[in-house]
């Protein structure tokens, strides 16, 4: 059974950080891209971050460039969001993606946004508060 398990999130302040980490199962590693999406009160569903596990390239957000970093760790199925200098605007339910056969992390470099539609299982969701 495919199954993705969210964990990590909490409140911090502004300027603080924290790590996500989403669990994997039933996925053969060579093929899935795995993204991490956000939802804030009364906005849509925007995509943030994804890595493939194939070429180990890696997409982000305009927003959060520079401030997240996507990892991943074979041994234990396991892809991070390292959340660095957190906003209030970061404050929303954080849940991981996956796609299975995923495209590489170069091509949403190219295309420039993540997409919904290109990811097919989803983890429960993680809530992440930034404020002071």
């Amino acid at each position: 059974q495919r199954q993705l398990v969210e964990s990590g999130g909490g409140s911090v302040q502004p300027g603080g950080s924290l790590r996500l980490s989403c669990v994997i199962s039933g996925f053969d590693l060579d093929y899935v891209t795995i993204g991490w999406f956000r939802q804030a009160p009364g906005k849509e569903r925007e995509g943030v971050s994804c890595l493939s596990f194939s070429d180990e390239n890696s997409y982000y957000k305009d927003s959060v460039k520079g401030r997240f970093s996507i990892s991943k760790d074979n041994a234990k199925s396991a892809v991070y969001l390292q959340m660095d200098r957190l906003k209030p605007e970061d404050t929303a339910v954080y849940v991981c993606a996956a796609e299975y056969p995923g495209l590489s992390g170069r091509y949403y470099q190219v295309r420039g946004h993540l997409s919904e539609t290109d990811f097919h299982t989803w983890g429960q969701g993680t809530q992440v508060t930034v404020a002071s």
